[in-house]
């Protein structure tokens, strides 16, 4: 992420399906539409056409790209895995927050200890990573 993205500028995946497919194409870098819906529309059991105009939401999000080739399109993604997970965490937590932090901290910390109580470690070290970090750097 360059110095001027933000989070909050970065497109998301709008839901379960656009983040799916978008998953898909990262997975193998370039698909055709017909490979996504194999490997994620058919798996829900929906039709191509549904497929496909996740393709198209996603590539007007400016998540994928799209190249012809032959009578087909490639698809690629346009933002690294790691920028829009960023993006989607914040957004995420930012909601939680917006009715107090603290009651947000606690109920994130009991979410991750149910998940797994060892990752309670690994978000202290985060945390203490971040303290000893100078201000602005990722």
């Amino acid at each position: 992420m360059t110095s001027a993205t933000t989070s909050e500028n970065v497109p998301v995946p709008g839901g379960k399906l656009e983040y799916a497919v978008l998953s898909a194409v990262w997975d193998a870098e370039v698909l055709t539409a017909r490979e996504v819906h194999e490997r994620v529309g058919v798996p829900l059991d929906l039709v191509y056409t549904t497929t496909s105009r996740v393709l198209d939401r996603l590539c007007a999000k400016g998540l994928l790209s799209r190249e012809r080739q032959g009578k087909a399109f490639s698809y690629r993604a346009t933002t690294p895995r790691p920028e829009i997970e960023r993006a989607r965490m914040s957004r995420t937590i930012g909601g939680l927050f917006m009715g107090g932090a603290r009651p947000a901290m606690a109920a994130l910390v009991e979410a991750i200890e149910s998940i797994d109580a060892g990752l309670l470690e690994d978000l202290a070290q985060a945390v203490e990573a971040a303290r000893l970090r100078p201000r602005g750097e990722p």
